[in-house]
């Protein structure tokens, strides 16, 4: 409803101007700055969506390390048991050459078997523990790798 007071037309159309000029004085001030935060706002925008491709890189990537460790956790345990019976042999073989007596050369040769026989043990042994260990110092990179990424 309009009102045809001419007291309240005035003050209308003083508060319209009143509003109007605030509004180009707050505009005039805001103008260059606004312009500046907007460009922020769209790059880090740009830099939000490169961290989530990057998150989501990452999250992959440990995905497939976490696989890789289980795996090496189901292959060593299923080689401890061969390690336990090796190392056993190897026990029963250091207690019959320590028992043996000196003997003649029949003795001599069946000694000599078994040295060779420890020896080819202990050469499969450390070959099956080098692969672990090389599988372990590769993890372990995989792993300082992906923290480092994680923490850019």
């Amino acid at each position: 409803m309009i009102s045809t007071n001419p007291l309240a037309m005035l003050r209308a159309r003083l508060g319209d101007r009143l509003a109007r000029l605030v509004d180009y004085r707050v505009g005039e001030l805001t103008r260059g700055r606004l312009d500046e935060h907007a460009e922020r706002i769209t790059e880090q925008e740009h830099c939000t969506v490169d961290h989530r491709r990057r998150l989501d890189e990452l999250e992959s990537g440990l995905d497939k390390v976490r696989g890789d460790l289980l795996w090496t956790t189901g292959e060593v345990q299923r080689l401890i048991p061969h390690v336990a019976a090796q190392e056993a042999q190897l026990e029963d073989l250091r207690e019959r050459i320590a028992l043996t007596p000196p003997g003649d050369g029949k003795q001599a040769a069946e000694a000599r078997t078994l040295i060779e026989e420890i020896q080819r043990q202990h050469a499969q042994i450390r070959v099956r523990l080098s692969g672990i260990a090389r599988y372990e110092d590769r993890l372990r990179a995989l792993e300082e790798r992906a923290a480092e990424t994680a923490r850019d």
